[in-house]
């Protein structure tokens, strides 16, 4: 009997043909129905030859989504716990299959090195007990120099073998969710790698490869309760570098993976990028690469200082000369050049507003489906285009890209309380919140956006309660927390707020009123605290106390 099982649709016959000849190359024996003998029937042989293989490869396709044949299979191939599942167009999987790791094969010719295909060896690897003939470790591919991790088999600590199709379900929905960061590179290693004949660690192999972070964990199931706990895993070092411990009820299982991958993916967003940044800078500057020169311009960046915003641009203009496609240092770039409009902090702000624009065209052409480099031009726009309506668009599509990023979701929020809508503002500032709760980048960005949602809702007592608990502040906070302070009758902290205001920007209070508060209402709110804040007594003030 076989290793592995194919199943397909006609249509697909040559594309099947091509994963069963790359398989067989591979050292695996492979059966496909055109290998039917003529005097046997039809289903016998197949639900025998099914059964009877160790992996069933089943490649998804429009027809093959319609095809009662190849759902059969394919059901009984979940059954058995073999299914390795492939696409090769934009089908969309039936259910439950849809909820299942599928490798995307799409315009796949035949690359040994291509990621997905690896995905696929590496099931096959597992399910068959045979590492393929070419060791997989010593196929992959070189990385990228964008950060790197790999995702290791969870333990399964519920000491019974059948709840092994939860946990890999769950590293698979982790997985999955890592993949929408663009700037990320994800392998999800195999349980059994091999290396030059023996078998090594995750941990030995992810070094191997030069990949920068393994993330490990185990999941104990017990009494309609999970606990997931989790550790990042600095492999040059050994260091562990973040863990969490997630528990839960076990009311809906794909619910609750969906949760756990959606929460791992917005905590790691900030780590690993703050974890990035620190390497870069802590790196000698001769010979620096156009991504360390990025990186190296986002501290400067988040102190949103006058001094530090300049230089922020100059590195990120280096890096752009360095590598002229490099749309995640122009998109960022654009968003500097908005800060330096916003605060006033030169003199003829129309050369930066041209050069901005001119960045945030090509950066959208040259990366329209990365989810933070849309959100980075989206955060630019309303300073340099005088609208919002564009960054909306730009973040409803970043949203639907990547719904697991926290920092997507505070861009959104900031986006729209520009826009004058404090409540849908709150609500993607929440979800961003959840997503990252204890990062010291996304998470404080967020309360503090949140805490001028808030301002604006009338929930004076909330708004204070979140602009105390971070120290997270850009030059309109203090204003927003001027006329709050001038709103609860606290005139000296509102006069103090408002004197660092002034000494960090060059325009006058009004002019940001105009631009952060695009209603009337919200606008009128704002200056009359600021009146109060200076002692004068505006019109209907105590209607917004």
């Amino acid at each position: 009997m076989s290793d592995v099982f194919i199943s397909y649709a006609r249509s697909t016959a040559s594309q099947a043909q091509r994963i069963a000849e790359a398989l067989r190359g591979l050292g695996y024996s492979v059966w496909r129905d055109d290998d039917l003998p003529a005097h046997r029937s039809y289903a016998e042989v197949i639900e025998e030859r099914l059964t009877a293989a160790k992996a069933v490869v089943v490649v998804w396709s429009h027809e093959a989504a319609r095809s009662e044949w190849v759902q059969s299979e394919a059901d009984r191939a979940r059954n058995i716990q073999r299914l390795v599942q492939v696409r090769i167009d934009d089908a969309q999987l039936p259910m439950p299959f849809d909820r299942i790791q599928c490798a995307d094969l799409t315009g796949w010719a035949g690359d040994l090195q291509a990621h997905d295909w690896l995905k696929v060896v590496g099931s096959i690897a597992d399910l068959v007990g045979q590492a393929p003939a070419a060791p997989i470790v010593a196929a992959l591919p070189a990385l990228p120099s964008r950060t790197s991790i790999a995702v290791v088999p969870f333990a399964n600590l519920s000491n019974d073998p059948e709840q092994a199709y939860f946990v890999d379900g769950m590293v698979e929905d982790i997985v999955a969710a890592l993949a929408r960061f663009k700037s990320l590179f994800v392998i999800s290693a195999g349980s059994n790698m091999v290396a030059g004949g023996k078998e090594i660690t995750a941990q030995e192999a992810a070094r191997q490869l030069g990949v920068t972070y393994v993330l490990e964990g185990s999941v104990r199931k017990a009494a309609g309760r999970v606990r997931v706990v989790l550790h990042l895993i600095d492999t040059s070092n050994g260091a562990e570098i973040w863990s969490d411990r997630l528990d839960d009820t076990l009311e809906d299982m794909f619910a609750l993976q969906d949760r756990v991958a959606e929460r791992v993916a917005g905590v790691l967003e900030s780590t690993l990028w703050d974890e990035d940044i620190k390497r870069a800078v802590a790196r000698p500057t001769a010979n620096i690469s156009s991504y360390d020169l990025y990186l190296r311009s986002i501290p400067l960046f988040r102190l949103s200082r006058k001094e530090e915003m300049f230089q922020s641009i100059e590195l990120l203009d280096r890096a752009i000369e360095l590598d002229p496609t490099f749309a995640m240092a122009m998109s960022q770039s654009c968003v500097c050049r908005r800060q330096v409009i916003d605060h006033g902090w030169c003199d003829d702000p129309d050369p930066l507003r041209r050069r901005a624009l001119e960045l945030a065209d090509h950066a959208l052409r040259l990366a329209g489906d990365d989810a933070r480099v849309l959100a980075q031009v989206a955060a630019s726009l309303p300073g340099l285009e005088g609208s919002v309506e564009r960054a909306i668009t730009l973040m409803d599509r970043a949203i639907v890209l990547n719904p697991a990023s926290a920092f997507v979701w505070l861009v959104s929020g900031s986006v729209r309380l520009r826009a004058g809508d404090p409540e849908r503002a709150a609500e993607h500032l929440e979800t961003s919140i959840r997503l990252d709760p204890i990062s010291a980048t996304t998470n404080p960005f967020a309360r503090m956006y949140l805490a001028s949602a808030r301002f604006q809702q009338g929930r004076f007592d909330d708004a204070l309660a979140l602009f105390r608990s971070t120290v997270m502040r850009l030059p309109v906070s203090y204003a927003v927390l001027a006329s709050l302070y001038g709103h609860l009758g606290q005139v000296d902290l509102a006069r103090e707020a408002l004197e660092t205001f002034r000494d960090l920007t060059m325009g006058a209070v009004e002019d940001y009123a105009d631009i952060w508060f695009a209603r009337p209402q919200y606008r009128k709110l704002f200056m009359d605290g600021i009146a109060l804040a200076e002692g004068k007594a505006p019109t209907d003030a105590a209607e917004h106390r």
